[in-house]
Parts: C-alpha cells; sequence; structure tokens
C-alpha cells in the first residue's frame, strides 16, 4: 500500500532545500540533525511495530508516520527567526499543515482511511500527553510514535547532545530547578514551563523524564537493554556536592521505576 522507498525519497527531496539554504550557517547543523532523526525515527517505528505484532500495513503506516512526525521542524527554522521554541511555534501542528497543502501528504500515501490517523499521529506526538478523543487506531499509532521519538531522543542524549567541552560545562556547574526536581521525584515525565535550558541540569532531567512516559514493554525494553540512564548521565561530572547527590538519587528512582515497570508488564 505505501512505497517506503518511494517516500524516504520525496522526504528527502522535501529536505534538500533547506539544507541548501543554511548550507554555511549554524541552522544547517539542526536541518541535519532533524533529517536524520526522522529517518531513525522511521526505523524505530518500523522496529516497534513489528514487535507489537501488528499487520503488514499497519507496520507500513507506523513507519511512515515515524518518517513524517517532524516534518514541520524544517519550516519551523524559517519563523521566529528560527528560535525553536514549542511556546511560539508548535512543530506538529505546523506539520500537518505542511502535509494538507496542496494535498502533500498525498506524494506518500493516498488512503481516505489513514491519511486523518496519519494526522493525529503526528499531531499528539509532541504533546505533554495524547487527547482523550482519539479512537483505537489514533491512540496506537500515537503511542507508537511517541514511544518511537523518545527512543531516539534518549539515542541522541547519549551520543549526540552536548558536544562541545563548553555545553558539558555549563551543565556540570548548573543546580537543579525545584519544580523539575519535584515532578521527577514522583515519576512523572517533567512538565516544561518555558524557561528551562537544554544546557542545564534542568534539561538532562527533563530528556530522561521522557522514560516515565513510555508506553508499551517494547519500548522500555529497549531503554533498558541500550542502558540509556546510565549513557547519558555517565556523560556528566556534577561539580556541586549537593547537585551530584540530588542527581544519584533521582537516577535511583528513575532506574528502580523502569524496573518495577518491566517486571510488572511481563508478569503472565
Amino acid at each position: 500500500m505505501v512505497d517506503l522507498n518511494k517516500c524516504k525519497e520525496e522526504f528527502l527531496k522535501y529536505v534538500a532545500p533547506y539544507e541548501e539554504e543554511y548550507e554555511y550557517e549554524k541552522e544547517f547543523e539542526g536541518i541535519e540533525r532533524k533529517k536524520f532523526h526522522s529517518l531513525r525515527v522511521m526505523e524505530e517505528c518500523k522496529k516497534l511495530s513489528e514487535k507489537l505484532g501488528l499487520s503488514d500495513e499497519q507496520k507500513e503506516i507506523a513507519t511512515l508516520i515515524g518518517l513524517l512526525h517532524d516534518i514541520g521542524r524544517f519550516k519551523q527554522y524559517t519563523l521566529d527567526n528560527r528560535f525553536l521554541n514549542e511556546m511560539l511555534v508548535d512543530h506538529a501542528k505546523l506539520g500537518v499543515e505542511v502535509l494538507e497543502k496542496d494535498d502533500y501528504i498525498k506524494k506518500y500515501i493516498d488512503d481516505k482511511h489513514y491519511i486523518p490517523i496519519i494526522f493525529k499521529a503526528i499531531e499528539n506526538h509532541n504533546k505533554y500527553k495524547i487527547e482523550e478523543s482519539l479512537n483505537e487506531e489514533e491512540l496506537l499509532f500515537s503511542k507508537i510514535i511517541r514511544d518511537a521519538d523518545k527512543l531516539d531522543i534518549l539515542y541522541e542524549g547519549a551520543e549526540i547532545y552536548w558536544k562541545s567541552e563548553e555545553e558539558v560545562e555549563r551543565v556540570e556547574n548548573s543546580k537543579i530547578n525545584v519544580k523539575v526536581e519535584q515532578q521527577f521525584k514522583v515519576e512523572r515525565q517533567v512538565k516544561k514551563y518555558g524557561c528551562e535550558r537544554n544546557d542545564t541540569v534542568d534539561g538532562v532531567l527533563i530528556l530522561l523524564s521522557y522514560i516515565y512516559d513510555i508506553n508499551f514493554k517494547e519500548s522500555l525494553s529497549i531503554v533498558y537493554k541500550e542502558n540509556y540512564v546510565k549513557r547519558i548521565l555517565d556523560r556528566f561530572d556534577f561539580k556541586d556536592e549537593k547537585t551530584k547527590k540530588q542527581m544519584e538519587n533521582l537516577e535511583e528512582i528513575l532506574q528502580r521505576n523502569i524496573i518495577l515497570r518491566l517486571r510488572k508488564r511481563y508478569k503472565g
């Protein structure tokens, strides 16, 4: 039903003008990172849908959603002076607008049943929680893309973010916001207030808190097997003793949460 190779070609064709426009600017790095993130999430969706035992048709739809989930990111670079702030631009909503304009979605799929489902999944992939009015199919694909997206963000936290010495030092010398710590301690995804910086310890905790919002045991197993929590935290040597002890405590809470959820979900 879906030619995923052609879809990938069309996606890369869509991204190419943005790469050309920002080739010699700082924003080019962000464009490239989002391109490769989209391709990796595409693969994560494919693997996750296979592990969930979905039909071949459903696997194709899940994989396509993975490819397209962040397509709004590229246009986002042209808005608000390329300031990537979800308070200003909702990239999920923008992505649906991109796909709706001139029926661009039909370059990827022409199916009256699945197109609205794809849009719903994309709209919900970056929200704090999934909207409550979704039907069974919309909910399934929304959960898949949310998990796949978070898995790759965790990978980026372990391998890609905080590359420069300056970024690492800013994280290591920062202190934890009380609101962030409180939310983390009660084992829920940290809700951003708009002032948290990615290059602080709060940014690290916000990223790690995505694990609390993982939907499927298959996804949580990947988090555990890839040892993402330790791999991310081992990148930093926090200088403030209080912060160091706080982080050790929060790491213990998160690791225990993962183990307990895996044991619970694997019973029977």
